[in-house]
Parts: C-alpha cells; sequence; structure tokens
C-alpha cells in the first residue's frame, strides 16, 4: 500500500530459502537509492507434496500454524538482513495467503516497482513455466517487474545499463525507465535496436536499417535531458533481439525490456523478446509495463 507520505514502495517478494538473497538485496539498495520505503512480502500458497502415500495430513489448522510460522520467520530474517545491509531503509511486512504470482500483482498496484528472484535450472531446463511467479507477475503487474537471476553475475566496469527499443509507442516510457536507472547508479546506457531480416527477406535491406535507425534515433533524442550526466549510446545490431540484447547485457548490472501482457490472469503471454531475455537473461531485467 502506499505510504502516508505518498510514497509508493518498492515490493519484494521475500524467498523463505536464506541462501537466496540475491533479490532481496538488489530491493533493499533500490530503496536506499531512490529513498522510497521496502515492502516485503511472503505468500503462503496452497498444500502441495511432502506427504509419503497413506501417511495422514496434518488438520488445516496445524497447517496453517506451522506456514504462518515459517512464513513469519521469513519475514523476520528478511528484515534483519536488510537493516544490516541498508539500515536507513524503512521497512514493512506482509504475509499474506495465497499464490505468489496473484499475490505480488495484487501488491503491484500500488507500488512503484516489484522485486522477485529467479534462478537457471540448466541450459536445457528453463526456470520458467506456467505455474510459476515472475512471469505471469511480468505480464501482468500495473508496475515494472524486475526479475533478479541466481547466481550473481559479474558487472563490467565502466558499468552500462542497456535497453531494448523496438519503435512502439512504448519505447520511450522504457528508454525513461533505463535512463533513470543508470542515473541512480552512475553508469552509462545503451540503446540497443535489433534488425532481423524476415524470413522472405526484403527489397532494399540498406533502407530498412537506415528506417531502424532512423526510429531509434528519435525514440532516445532528448531522454537524458533531466539526467545528462548519463552517457547515451545508441545502435541498430543486426540479429535476432533476444540474442541481441542478452549478449549485449552479459556484464551490464541490468536489462530493460517493454512488456505486451494481455488478456486474463490465467494467461500469462508477454511479448516474444521480453520473455526471451527472462528466459536467458544473466542480469536482472526490468520489464515495463505499457
Amino acid at each position: 500500500m502506499t505510504g502516508t507520505d505518498g510514497r509508493r514502495p518498492i515490493v519484494v517478494g521475500v524467498d523463505p530459502d536464506p541462501a537466496k538473497r540475491l533479490a532481496l538485496s538488489w530491493a533493499a539498495d533500490e530503496a536506499d537509492r531512490r529513498r522510497l520505503p521496502l515492502r516485503l512480502v511472503h505468500a503462503q500458497g496452497t498444500p502441495t507434496g511432502g506427504y509419503r502415500s497413506g501417511e495422514v495430513r496434518p488438520s488445516w489448522e496445524e497447517w496453517n500454524r506451522t506456514l504462518h510460522e515459517l512464513g513469519d520467520r521469513a519475514l523476520k530474517d528478511a528484515v534483519s538482513f536488510v537493516e544490516s545491509r541498508q539500515p536507513a531503509v524503512e521497512t514493512a511486512t506482509l504475509l499474506a495467503a495465497g499464490e505468489p504470482a496473484w499475490v505480488l500483482r495484487e501488491e503491484a498496484r500500488s507500488a512503484s516497482l516489484v522485486v522477485v528472484g529467479s534462478w537457471h535450472l540448466s541450459r536445457r531446463r528453463g526456470v520458467f513455466s506456467a505455474a510459476s511467479v515472475a512471469l505471469p507477475l511480468a505480464a501482468h503487474a500495473a508496475c515494472p517487474v524486475v526479475v533478479v537471476p541466481e547466481p550473481e553475475h559479474i558487472t563490467q566496469q565502466p558499468a552500462y545499463f542497456v535497453v531494448g527499443v523496438d519503435g512502439s509507442a512504448h519505447s520511450a516510457a522504457v528508454v525513461d525507465l533505463a535512463v533513470e536507472e543508470a542515473a541512480l547508479r552512475g553508469a552509462g546506457l545503451r540503446a540497443l535496436s535489433a534488425w532481423h531480416p524476415p524470413l522472405l527477406g526484403v527489397l532494399d535491406e540498406h533502407a530498412a536499417v537506415q528506417e531502424c535507425r532512423r526510429v531509434l534515433a528519435e525514440t532516445v533524442a532528448g531522454r537524458t535531458e533531466a539526467h545528462p550526466d548519463v552517457d547515451l549510446h545508441h545502435e541498430v545490431v543486426r540479429g535476432h533481439p533476444v540474442q541481441v540484447l542478452t549478449e549485449a547485457s552479459e556484464h551490464a548490472p541490468g536489462l530493460v525490456v517493454g512488456t505486451r501482457g494481455h488478456g486474463g490472469f490465467k494467461d500469462v503471454v508477454l511479448g516474444s523478446v521480453s520473455q526471451g531475455v527472462l528466459h536467458h537473461a544473466r542480469c536482472p531485467v526490468v520489464t515495463v509495463p505499457a
């Protein structure tokens, strides 16, 4: 919920595993940079596995009590972690019943950012599925969503953010957030537009690329006026957008893209580029809703 002073908090989903703290670290640091309160949320879903066949399940009352105790402990540990890392950050907690993606989506209505963690299981098996948190949340949240991968990646110096520009009407807002994130960290910004020739080719490839350059230049023009210290470079790169953005952001502190989520909440469809970079990027990905 919005604070009494009108500031919209940064919301972070708390993982009960104390070994997974990268998303919490990112959120705490961002709250400190932006001088915003931090709202730590732990969502309790429905009971799943963990019982052998034939074993008597505990009563609902006992299950709820145990789950509440575990969630309360996870939040207390998370608050202690934030206080030790960023003692100036104001914190609040929420222990909620419901699926994490749904709970965080509701919290996003009054948040400035929602931060969640993730990790890649293997090269063959993607971390995201229809039942995961990151994809449905990024598709339908009312505010930008930040997905912080595990393990932590190495950031190149001098630091630079990467932003994908597709020429849509929404691109200017995506660039604005990327400029703001770069400014908060004293980093540069690379604005990239990927040109991928269609299967049937084009009559004049040179003209098509030049048009991409024109659109990109017009999109980023004047976007750094509020943050003149941000060194912004823009270029058109040949290749599939997911591959171009993933490779460009390999050692970046973050990648910013737009998203085109639509449909009901059960429909987790994202734009193909935003979904692709969520699968493959090794740095935090910020998705900006239209």
